[in-house]
């Protein structure tokens, strides 16, 4: 099997936690009515969410006069990609629970977890997500990518040596959209369609230093590799 035919990728309640603990914003639907949180959130070890709202919040009241643990509410985070391109949203993250009222913040209880992704959408076990902790690269990604996208567009290029040459059909544009642990994501852009193609790392990154050294790997590796067929022709024909 080549090295490159196997895509390892972050279990869905890592990739959850991941989403939570970076998205910067939450929207809560609760009550029929729906309220915006920015920078008001944060998270627990072991998954439970921490809500600062302001005093006149609607949905702070509700929590306080609500019997047995209602309100139920619905939260809804967006993973956005911090490079630049079409359907930057990679993934949703939704919670189904109620608040509970603790030290003038709102304690959420999570009954129901979903993520959705491009390749659809998963309901996380509840005590994976309690036990799950972030990827190690989370809160560096979005450093991490653009400066990649931003400074080496070089290296980008030549990572595309290890992409099928039949992925890269009509390319008119690839930029890294993702990283963690396990791979980097790659986005390749068409006129009218996109498509990600995943490049696994030879064993997990645990930190920025441990992921320079598997950077250097896949670029060894594209060194080795011949250029795609596909990026020559859309080279020739300037649309790249």
């Amino acid at each position: 099997m080549d090295e490159h035919s196997w895509a390892a990728a972050p279990a869905a309640a890592e990739r959850a936690r991941s989403v939570l603990a970076t998205a910067w914003s939450c929207a809560v639907t609760a009550d029929g009515g729906r309220e915006e949180f920015v920078g008001a959130h944060t998270v627990t070890e072991d998954g439970r969410l921490r809500l600062r709202v302001p005093e006149d919040s609607a949905l702070l009241a509700a929590a306080i006069c609500a019997p047995r643990g209602e309100p139920s509410a619905v939260l809804e985070f967006a993973d956005v990609s911090p490079v630049p391109v079409r359907n930057r949203i990679r993934a949703r993250l939704w919670l189904a629970g109620w608040f509970v009222p603790e030290d003038g913040d709102l304690v959420f209880r999570a009954t129901r977890v979903v993520l959705r992704e491009a390749s659809g959408a998963v309901v996380v076990d509840l005590d994976e997500f309690a036990a799950a902790a972030p990827d190690p690269l989370a809160t560096a990604e979005a450093r991490l990518l653009t400066h990649l996208a931003d400074c080496h567009s070089d290296a980008v290029e030549r990572l595309t040596r290890l992409v099928e040459p039949d992925s890269l059909h009509g390319a008119v544009k690839v930029q890294p959209i993702a990283v963690d642990r396990h791979g980097l994501t790659l986005r390749i852009e068409r006129t009218r369609a996109q498509g990600d193609v995943r490049l696994p790392f030879h064993r997990p990154a645990d930190d920025v230093a441990q992921l320079t050294e598997r950077m250097h790997v896949l670029l060894g590796q594209a060194a080795s590799a011949s250029c795609p067929r596909a990026l020559q022709r859309q080279r020739t024909d300037g649309d790249g």
